[in-house]
């Protein structure tokens, strides 16, 4: 799960960022409304923490550019201005949620998790696909009640995945979801991260669509083991068995 965090306060944004990232996310930052305007415009992201009092661009022209361009990442705007008047001015703009400053780190990472589960059709903040259980709150992922050791890239990988379960993902969707902006992406290492996970999850668990990615399989009966069964792709290609290694 990837975050953007608009911020012009230095301190504000590295206590943000500390807490996103020990949540689990990768985090991007923008200092001014332009540059907060540019990388929505043309990166993926899975929300936004955006404050309203920003220099060259403020936040509401940035929301409002942002939605005229169909950007639908949900948004959460932060503001120290306690006024209804601001309140309703970012709703009607496009804002999903927002928090007055000062706020409570937790009532934000929790803001935000409901922000994401709404975006991706999830009335909890348990994400289920078959026997496996991820929970937002704990970063944490089970398959029949036993923890999976996962590093962060295969989290990040499966929280995608089940987010949207049943969906096709494409490598360049996933890259965009995993990786800050600044970080070398290399849509090869999506594949290993996959692979990965196939040896830690129920057999069936993720499809690969030829040509055009993956796909988190919620209707596997069981948590099964490797050459056990084989899965196959909607054209009928018979996979590899991927296998479970717990």
């Amino acid at each position: 799960m990837r975050i953007l965090v608009v911020e012009d306060n230095p301190a504000l944004a590295a206590q943000l960022g500390h807490a996103l990232v020990d949540a689990g996310y990768v985090v991007d930052y923008a200092e001014d409304g332009a540059d907060a305007h540019y990388m929505g415009d043309v990166e993926t992201y899975d929300a936004v923490v955006l404050d309203l009092g920003l220099p060259v661009m403020d936040g509401l022209t940035v929301l409002r550019k942002w939605r005229d361009a169909s950007h639908d990442m949900p948004v959460l705007i932060l503001t120290a201005r306690d006024n209804w008047h601001e309140k309703v001015s970012g709703m009607d703009a496009g804002a999903d949620d927002y928090l007055t400053k000062p706020f409570h780190m937790e009532e934000l990472l929790a803001r935000l998790r409901a922000l994401i589960r709404r975006s991706g059709r999830h009335t909890s903040a348990q994400w289920t696909s078959g026997h496996i259980v991820l929970d937002t709150r704990q970063a944490r992922v089970t398959v029949d009640g036993e923890a999976l050791s996962l590093t962060s890239h295969e989290y990040r990988v499966l929280a995608v995945l089940m987010q949207r379960a049943g969906e096709i993902v494409s490598r360049s969707e996933l890259v965009g979801h995993i990786y800050a902006q600044d970080y070398e992406r290399d849509s090869n290492t999506i594949d290993v991260f996959i692979g990965r996970l196939r040896k830690k999850l129920p057999q069936g668990s993720i499809e690969t669509v030829r040509g055009l990615g993956y796909r988190m399989n919620a209707k596997v009966p069981g948590s099964g083991h490797a050459g056990e069964s084989t899965a196959v792709r909607e054209s009928g290609e018979v996979l590899g068995p991927s296998g479970v290694k717990r």
